[in-house]
């Protein structure tokens, strides 16, 4: 098609707004999908991202627009995650697009992604067109959120679009909206191959399959094409559009979205955001990359260990074939006292850990312990190393260290001002340092925080929406890595550490954090037929202990009247008896004590 008729654009917004049954709207207006084809949320195909209504991975569908003007137009939408832990993937997408769709819940308003997705959108200069969503609803306020909307974009009330995606009520507006204001893409076809990789899966039959946007030039099936970043040769076995699904062509030209099938086994040879050009020997490959490269890199990282020692393989497996898709899902082997045999597994952050663990359990079928999440620590030596950390068993022994560093977020939380005091008091508590407040309008606030990030994975989330009633918003990025006063947290179980329980905290709060968790698990660690006592440790210090009583079995209950030095007898073999079991017992450390570790922010 004429490169003047092609329209690249995404749809952003905030989680639960309205996205995805906006892009069954579109499928439906232009055709690509026949009614009997229809489904909800067709774009979404994991269970989970049915079940969360979120949208995990990228995907893209072509979709062919008679406009009114007479003119057919090949419109490529790229549907992309909306929660703050892809903001890189989301990125990389809007660098694929010209335009994008910004969606606004008429009864939610402006919200935490819509504002980090949007800012994203205009550093690549793409062409903003406004909805407020969900005007059905009986709660909406859509000339309020409107107005928000227009005094956030400068532009007219006007034109702001009012639709219903659930009754279809807009969708031929938007898609006006498309062809008229968002410009058509500029690559030229005589330049040399440039094609940006927004995402990549694996496919059974075809290997890896990246998803492309062409830059400049043209890619043919069979071509023999490089990857930039790695050099990595490949061949194009095969190209192509989705109508959501894979449709082969002969050719990609400048300015189109679509595959190309490398029949590469891993998706880790093809990362988002790389460039693919031709390879030498076909011709001139591009002088450049297209900018904003950079690998994947995990920020948050959990222990998983099967609860039965003989699933290791099944793990082993499961993580393999789970990587296969997930190109920023990291883990290595390593071995805990307490549990055995596991993996230590890095994410890019608590969403992308808590879908990763759910997958596991559900697909492959695989019954897990997950040990706290931590993040990753820069340790300086006395010797002048400096070695990074994730797991706090593997810290160094304190007096080979000089400095550690951990890593800062800056945040944003989006709330009714009402509740102004109740997130305060949050985060001072969790070691935030405020930035700046600005008022969003006469009823809610945006709250700037600096704060460590090992402090917002610790259900930092559950605590704003439960001190919120559900109505504040949260996004961060990552600020630097600073110095802090931090030491290593040990827990000791009848005398034995617990490797898996260790963490790291901040030297002002390692008594209160180890009371906490020393109470916590005397709650949750069954009682045995002696006194277990729980320690928690900083160095070779005690900060806190609590002990479980034991349970008293009923030794005289056969013991009918009699002298009562037979009685003493019995209590005292019983006593000698627990002694022993004492000595040799080893305690069950059930599932929910590896849980407690993620509640202590509630009792503290």
């Amino acid at each position: 098609m004429d490169g003047s008729r092609i329209r690249n654009l995404c749809i952003i917004a905030h989680i639960d707004h309205g996205k995805s049954t906006l892009t069954d709207r579109l499928l439906e207006f232009t055709g690509t999908l026949s009614r009997r084809e229809m489904v909800e949320q067709v774009m979404d195909q994991m269970d989970l991202e049915r079940e969360k209504g979120i949208t995990i991975k990228a995907k893209a569908v072509r979709m062919l627009y008679h406009a009114r003007d007479g003119n057919e137009y090949e419109l490529n939408l790229i549907d992309t995650p909306g929660h703050v832990d892809f903001t890189y993937e989301v990125s990389r997408a809007l660098a694929a697009c010209e335009g994008a769709v910004l969606v606004v819940d008429a009864t939610q308003g402006i919200e935490a992604q819509t504002l980090a997705n949007l800012y994203l959108a205009l550093e690549h200069n793409l062409t903003i067109i406004p909805v407020v969503n969900k005007i059905d609803l009986a709660s909406a306020r859509p000339e309020e959120v409107g107005h928000d909307l227009a005094r956030l974009l400068s532009v007219p009330e006007e034109h702001i679009i009012r639709a219903s995606a659930k009754e279809g009520t807009g969708t031929e507006s938007i898609l006006e909206a498309v062809v008229r204001d968002i410009p058509p893409p500029q690559g030229d076809p005589a330049l040399p191959l440039s094609a940006l990789i927004f995402d990549s899966k694996y496919d059974a039959y075809k290997g890896v399959v990246a998803y492309v946007r062409v830059v400049d030039g043209e890619i043919h099936k069979n071509e023999k094409l490089v990857l930039m970043s790695t050099g990595l040769p490949v061949e194009a076995l095969e190209v192509g559009v989705f109508r959501p699904k894979m449709v082969a062509d002969e050719s990609l030209a400048a300015g189109e979205v679509g595959y190309v099938a490398t029949g590469l086994k891993s998706v880790r040879d093809i990362q988002v955001g790389d460039t693919i050009t031709r390879a030498a020997s076909e011709g001139s490959p591009a002088a450049a990359p297209v900018p904003g490269f950079r690998p994947a890199k995990p920020m948050v990282f959990a222990g998983f260990y099967p609860v039965e020692t003989n699933d290791y393989p099944l793990l082993r497996d499961a993580l393999d074939k789970l990587k296969l898709n997930d190109a920023s899902l990291t883990y290595l082997p390593e071995t805990s006292a307490a549990l055995g045999f596991g993996f230590r597994c890095g994410f890019l952050g608590l969403l992308h850990l808590e879908i990763v663990q759910e997958r596991l359990e559900r697909e492959y079928d695989v019954n897990l312990i997950a040990t706290a999440p931590s993040v990753e620590y820069r340790v300086l030596k006395n010797s002048g190393d400096i070695v990074t950390v994730d797991n706090p068993a593997e810290m160094p022994d304190p007096v080979e260290i000089a400095e550690i560093e951990e890593p800062w977020m800056n945040i944003q939380v989006f709330t009714p001002k009402e509740f102004i005091g109740q997130v305060m008091d949050l985060v001072t508590a969790r070691r935030g340092e405020f930035d700046r407040m600005e008022y969003l309008d006469e009823a809610r606030v945006m709250l700037a925080y600096r704060m460590p990030l090992s402090e917002l994975i610790v259900d930092f989330y559950d605590q704003l929406k439960s001190r919120t009633r559900g109505y504040a918003s949260l996004d961060y990025t990552f600020a630097n890595y600073r110095a802090s006063d931090l030491v290593k947290l040990n827990v000791l179980v009848n005398e034995e550490p617990v490797d898996a329980l260790s963490m790291i905290v901040h030297k002002d709060r390692a008594f209160t954090r180890g009371a906490a968790l020393a109470r916590r698990l005397k709650e949750v660690i069954p009682r045995q037929l002696f006194p277990v006592p729980i320690q928690a440790a900083m160095g070779g210090r005690i900060v806190a202990r609590e002990t479980i009583r034991a349970m008293r079995k009923d030794v005289l209950a056969k013991c009918y009247g009699g002298d009562i030095t037979r009685k003493r007898k019995l209590l005292e073999k019983q006593k000698k008896g627990k002694k022993r079991m004492k000595r040799f017992g080893t305690i069950e450390i059930p599932q929910e004590a590896f849980m407690a570790v993620l509640k202590l922010g509630e009792e503290e």
